[in-house]
């Protein structure tokens, strides 16, 4: 069933998630701030998971489903434990991230956020990215531009990697399956650009990205709710978000590269494809 979304039903789902996520702000700053905040592990001994994240997106999820009953929400926490991926329908569908960034978060490093995305028809159309500790809220609806603060933000013109600065997950390699493949790119990228750097949160790179902090930004392996609310922000913000291959970009298998511009997401795909070449990886 596909859904006719109004212009005054979608900006009535920005504000209301928008506001949301500011009420969010204080629990979020309250672990933050604190001297040691405790945490567990998840998956792995680098996934880890804190009770704000579950508090955060318990808020959230509550909030939106009362605000809008027809929707439905794909949240990190809710879906640790799945066996299966969440399936992506044409229902409005809120994808959450309570605490984008938990390993910064728990060491007080201020890069981490909370991220929201809605998907409505298998397409992205709002995004709210907050980050508390820097006071730094970044928002869109599809079509009407991106904002940080509230003040319109617009990616950066350059074209070729030379002149760019570009975001890596370094820590990737920390997976051994996929290691070498990393290792390669990250090694291709850091090599013709400008500079490298490793925020280690997915979503708040993005929306540096549409800041002209940076300009292009290469990850794999990552969850929907990594980057939903980011690609908004970025897109309407003049910046272009494909699949690793180049193909169209897909939320729910979201392996990326993120530039501002469409010349540097083909230079960047270009300088993957060499490096590939030289670790004998193909897509799958």
């Amino acid at each position: 069933m596909s859904y006719e979304i109004s212009e005054e039903k979608l900006r009535e789902y920005y504000q209301v998630s928008l506001d949301l996520v500011k009420k969010c702000g204080p629990l979020f700053l309250e672990g933050f701030q604190k001297p040691k905040t405790d945490y567990e592990v998840k998956s792995a001994f680098y996934d880890l998971v804190t009770v704000y994240d579950r508090q955060i997106e318990a808020t959230l999820a509550e909030g939106l489903l009362k605000a809008f009953p027809e929707s439905k929400i794909i949240g990190e926490e809710a879906l640790a434990d799945a066996k299966t991926q969440p399936e992506l329908t044409d229902d409005p569908t809120w994808i959450i991230d309570p605490i984008d960034g938990t390993n910064n978060y728990v060491r007080k490093i201020p890069h981490c956020c909370i991220s929201v995305g809605l998907s409505i028809n298998k397409e992205l159309v709002v995004g709210i990215v907050y980050n508390p500790p820097a006071n730094e809220l970044y928002s869109a609806w599809q079509g009407h531009g991106a904002f940080l603060n509230g003040q319109l933000i617009q990616t950066s013109n350059i074209k070729v990697i030379n002149q760019a600065v570009v975001g890596y997950e370094i820590s990737l390699i920390v997976v051994s399956k996929g290691r070498d493949k990393n290792v390669k790119r990250l090694y291709k990228l850091a090599s013709n650009a400008t500079g490298t750097r490793s925020f280690g949160c997915a979503a708040l790179t993005l929306c540096y990205i549409a800041a002209e902090r940076c300009d292009a930004y290469h990850v794999e392996n990552l969850k929907p709710w990594d980057l939903a609310g980011g690609t908004v922000i970025l897109r309407e913000a003049g910046g272009k978000v494909y699949h690793t291959s180049g193909s169209r970009f897909d939320v729910m298998k979201p392996d990326c590269v993120c530039t501002c511009t469409e010349e540097l997401a083909k230079n960047v795909i270009e300088l993957i494809e060499e490096a590939d070449r030289i670790s004998g990886y193909t897509f799958v």
